[in-house]
């Protein structure tokens, strides 16, 4: 315990004049989502050996644990409502490097179980764990020579990242290491960080890289065996030289370790999409998204909105049929636990995944290159698989578009499969099927074509069915005279949205989709928008029906009703959408939503 407080008075003593210096502004004007990079990868025609546990693996656990986690969202009896990793940021609760640094001597993680956690992961169907050794805080969760970490600084006193390595070779899963390499709040010259050292002189960038970056990835790169990924993080303007020397560090220690983009300046292994983000259509290449349990990554302690089961393995079976891997997040608290529901949703994922690994594991994109209204489609060798998220009440499920001749079709249990009768008609194949789903939260259909399933041939346009409601994005629609953009915000902080969406309308503007219709008749048509006040839509078929329609609109996104929709006749149609009148400049169409009656 001397030997600690000792650490402690040298640790305090450096920085105690730092908090009244202030923290550099240079990247505080660079947006978060702004600091995660260009996703963009180092070219390659194929897949290296290493990435294969990425590759194939498709679900893996990423972990947000450091001393923001003894905080717990909260600060001085304030609860800071955002990602809680964040909270010492000036957008959260703006805590002074000199007030941070002694809440090590609290963070006491004696309930840390490194086992239990890789069980979990295990559990749940995941190949691989990502944890945070160091984040933008700059608390190191491992032993380092720099002094501000967990066995140093604190009374656990010991290195969980042992642990935690250790127990993911026992149980065969993969292993890998995030480490903020930019933004660094506690150290002189980190971005985000103190711009002069306790004895006023300034501290640089390359100061805080040499002194501390470097070395402490050399540090995770040796120390820990062999390890499956570095994942680095918000690289905003870092100069490239600094990006370059540790990438050559990662692939001379680690050469089967896998970079993602967010090294920086084109340089990883492979893509990372945005926060939270699931896209809506295929991306080529090699990517992940990385999703949490909740709102926050790391643990606060009333984030209770974890997703269910079901909402899980929707993202993660999206995320695969758009040809991705999702790493799913999981915020130890103060104590080193997972909280309980997180867990026990976790392992009804799993259960399910443990019935259908086909589904998951080794799987390629769906040919649609979307979701499809009731579910979406993975692939593998000459097997379609169909994960029914929504079963159709009345004994019919429909599939558009598919051209390429079906062999079987199965509709699989936990122990025995049900050979299903279908039919070609309209270009759609009709599949008669059980009033009951065979499982929950989703019912798998294998469909075993002639060919390979890489070969598929499909006409992805989006279908209007007679017995399930359809989304049409707004990224899915040709726009003329109005901006179709991406756009992003934060609902807590650090909560990340992204809607793709059709703004800056004018007189003549026009969104259009091109649809494919199983059954004519009227169907029920709902817009879905934001803007100001009331506006007036109108929308017209290639039959020439017409609704026009006035309803209000407010700052978020609502479903709003338009009326009765016709088609006359069975195809494919072309649905045109125009705004009247309203605030052309505000309004912003994320969706037009089509129900059957």
């Amino acid at each position: 315990m001397k030997i600690m407080r000792t650490i402690y008075i040298i640790i305090c003593l450096h920085l105690i004049f730092i908090s009244a210096l202030g923290q550099s502004e240079k990247t505080n004007s660079t947006s978060m989502d702004n600091m995660w990079g260009d996703s963009k990868t180092a070219e390659t025609n194929s897949i290296p050996e290493k990435a294969r546990l990425f590759a194939d693996g498709n679900f893996g656990m990423f972990i947000h644990w450091g001393l923001y986690s003894h905080l717990g969202g909260k600060w001085k009896g304030k609860t800071y409502y955002g990602i809680g990793e964040w909270i010492m940021n000036k957008n959260m609760a703006g805590i002074p490097v000199d007030k941070y640094i002694p809440i090590a001597k609290e963070f006491n993680t004696d309930e840390f179980n490194a086992r239990k956690i890789a069980r979990l992961a295990k559990d749940a169907g995941m190949k691989y764990i990502i944890i945070t050794s160091k984040h933008h805080d700059g608390f190191a969760m491992f032993k380092s020579k720099h002094p501000f970490n967990i066995v140093d600084a604190t009374p656990f006193a010991h290195d969980p990242m042992k642990e935690l390595s250790a127990a993911c070779k026992e149980l065969g899963l993969g292993f890998g290491f995030y480490y903020s390499h930019n933004q660094d709040w506690t150290e002189p010259g980190g971005s985000g960080g103190p711009e002069k050292y306790a004895d006023g002189t300034t501290a640089s960038f390359e100061d805080y890289f040499y002194k501390k970056c470097k070395p402490q990835v050399i540090e995770i790169c040796s120390n820990y065996g062999e390890i499956d990924f570095v994942w680095f993080d918000t690289p905003g303007r870092i100069p490239k030289k600094y990006v370059t020397e540790l990438v050559e560090i990662v692939r001379d220690l680690q050469p089967n370790a896998m970079l993602c983009s967010r090294v920086g300046h084109g340089l990883g292994d492979y893509a990372s999409k945005g926060d939270m983000e699931v896209p809506a259509q295929n991306i080529e290449g090699l990517w992940e998204t990385c999703d949490t349990n909740n709102d926050s990554w790391s643990f606060a302690w009333y984030d209770n909105n974890f997703k269910s089961p079901k909402e899980i393995l929707k993202r993660l079976i999206s995320t695969i049929g758009r040809g991705g891997s999702y790493l799913f997040n999981v915020g130890p608290d103060g104590k080193g636990n997972i909280p309980v529901i997180g867990q026990k949703f976790l392992r009804e994922t799993g259960e399910w995944i443990q019935k259908y690994p086909q589904v998951i594991y080794g799987t390629g994109a769906s040919p649609w290159q979307h979701a499809l209204p009731w579910g979406d489609v993975t692939t593998n060798e000459n097997s379609l698989f169909l994960s029914v998220f929504e079963w159709p009440t009345d004994g019919k499920l429909y599939l558009p578009g598919l051209k390429s001749e079906i062999k079987s079709a199965e509709l699989l249990y936990a122990d025995k499969t049900k050979k299903l009768s279908f039919k070609k008609e309209n270009d759609w194949i009709l599949f008669d099927v059980p009033f009951q789903p065979a499982d929950f939260p989703a019912s798998v259909i294998e469909l075993k074509l002639k060919h390979s399933s890489e070969s598929a041939k499909v006409n992805t346009t989006h279908g209007i069915y007679p017995n399930t409601e359809i989304e049409l994005l707004a990224e899915f629609a040709e726009v003329a005279d109005a901006e179709k953009k991406k756009i992003r915000w934060m609902e807590k902080f650090g909560e990340w949205k992204h809607v793709n969406q059709i703004g800056q309308w004018n007189e003549i503007s026009k969104a259009t989709w091109t649809v494919d219709v199983f059954e004519p008749g009227y169907y029920y048509l709902e817009l879905r928008y934001k803007g100001k006040d009331r506006v007036v839509w109108k929308t017209v078929t290639d039959e020439g029906i017409m609704i026009q329609n006035q309803q209000a609109a407010t700052e978020k996104y609502q479903n709003y009703p338009m009326g009765i929709i016709e088609f006359k006749t069975p195809g494919k149609h072309a649905i045109s959408l125009s705004l009247i009148e309203g605030d052309k400049k505000t309004t912003s169409l994320e969706s037009a939503i089509i129900k059957p009656i």
